[in-house]
């Protein structure tokens, strides 16, 4: 079955996916998708523990930047943005 899927994008008229690349999201998604939610909010602030205001703010935005890459879609970070400012 693995052949088979190798066989067919082999196949097809669109390039492979880059090594690594994840299918692009067409809607955010704001449900939690971590096991453990509370630990991941644990580690959100654990990370910040003891910086200055601005050490904080300089972390959240290297973090910011680091996870819109990883989600790699304009549309989704549009969403994201326009939630985050709603809740602002």
């Amino acid at each position: 079955r693995a052949l088979a899927n190798v066989r067919r994008r082999r196949n097809s008229k669109r390039p492979p996916p880059r090594p690594g690349a994840v299918r692009a999201m067409a809607k955010l998604t704001t449900a939690s998708q971590f096991t453990d939610p509370d630990a991941a909010y644990r580690a959100l602030l654990e990370a910040r523990r003891n910086l200055s205001d601005e050490e904080a703010a300089k972390l959240d935005s290297r973090l910011a930047l680091i996870l819109a890459n990883h989600i790699g879609d304009l549309e989704v970070l549009r969403q994201a943005i326009a939630l985050a400012q709603q809740a602002g």
